[in-house]
């Protein structure tokens, strides 16, 4: 009898370590850090390259050496009707702790992070599913509508004003103060599937890369977004640009162009249409867009770029900030400095 217990339960766990890779929402992965993440850097999109790509925002990661980017880039949705939820880095305990991204029917919190691209700070704008099939909102997404066809575009959710915000986490001192709305809420308790493999290729190719640490290229990496996950050289990649010139470029062009970064503010509720299954246009038309198509991302440096606000006066983009022990031990920091976390939260 006992050796029937014994095999029992044998099997009970080979049957655990069979169960599909999976992740709850928004859960830590083990890294806390002292010190907050650099500001986002400014950054064109890459011209998606083939139909059923979605695009995944670029992060600052933590490892052994400190902050290091992880450029934006366009990944295939594991399975149809998913949508990513970005990772972000948020205040809490006295550190700032790594909430990691994942896939899900609809876009859970993601700290109120304006990382652009149809990812305002809640929902994403930027595509819905219809039938299996994934339709782009070409109002704020980098897509060559000649070679592919299932798109619309949404005009309403884009700001016209520049906005101030280049801020790369919840809570602290600086930090975005977004609370999860109740879509966001009901989003967390869905079924989710962790990052895949290539988005896990593509950080750690991130990871060994030493122009990647915030500490080498002062939150300005020369790989800012990949067209792939894993190309971090060719045509199509994206380098960081000045925020400063950014902004200038911007404010120069304003009466011609469009904002790409949809409204971050949290005083309105998430609507449907911000978890990208419902655009406000209803069916989308492979002959609706009003904006002419792209066919490389120096093309739309102005339209598609990441580039429409000033730097935050209250992040400030540097590496090399003051000694933890000058500071008091209950304000965060925040800046970049290499080593100001621990592992294994």
């Amino acid at each position: 009898m006992a050796i029937n217990k014994f095999v029992a339960l044998f099997v009970f766990g080979l049957l655990l370590l069979a169960v599909p890779n999976s992740a709850p929402a928004q859960v830590s992965v083990g890294i806390s850090v002292h010190i907050g993440p650099p500001a986002l850097p400014v950054y064109a999109q890459p011209v998606c390259p083939a139909p059923g790509y979605i695009w995944t925002p670029g992060y600052w990661a933590y490892g052994p050496l400190g902050y290091y980017w992880v450029p934006g880039t366009w990944v295939l949705a594991p399975t149809p009707g998913f949508l990513w939820t970005p990772g972000y880095w948020g205040w809490g305990g006295g550190a700032y702790i790594w909430h990691a991204g994942y896939w899900g029917p609809h876009v859970g919190f993601y700290g109120g992070i304006n990382y652009g691209f149809g990812y305002g700070g809640v929902g994403f704008v930027g595509g819905a599913w219809h039938g299996g099939v994934f339709a782009y909102n070409t109002a704020v997404t980098n897509v060559n509508t000649t070679v592919i066809h299932n798109t619309y575009v949404n005009n309403t959710v884009i700001n016209n004003t520049t906005v101030n915000n280049h801020v790369s986490y919840n809570g602290g001192t600086g930090g975005t103060t977004a609370q999860p709305t109740a879509a966001e809420q009901a989003a967390a308790n869905e079924h989710h599937i962790a990052p895949t493999s290539m988005q896990s290729q593509h950080e750690e190719m991130a990871r060994n890369d030493r122009s990647m640490l915030a500490s080498e290229n002062h939150g300005q990496p020369a790989v800012a977004a990949t067209p792939k996950p894993g190309v971090f050289h060719g045509p199509g990649v994206s380098a960081a640009r000045p925020m400063n010139a950014a902004a200038n470029s911007q404010n120069n062009r304003s009466a011609q162009m469009q904002n790409d970064r949809p409204p971050s503010a949290r005083g309105n509720s998430a609507s449907a249409s911000n978890n990208g299954n419902h655009p406000n246009t209803g069916a989308p038309s492979s002959s609706e867009h009003s904006q002419p198509s792209h066919t490389n991302a120096n093309n739309v440096n102005a339209n598609h770029s990441n580039n429409s606000h000033n730097t935050n006066s209250t992040h400030p983009n540097n590496s090399h900030p003051k000694p933890e022990n000058q500071k008091p031990a209950h304000e965060p920091e925040n800046n970049s400095h290499p080593h100001g976390g621990h592992m294994g939260r």
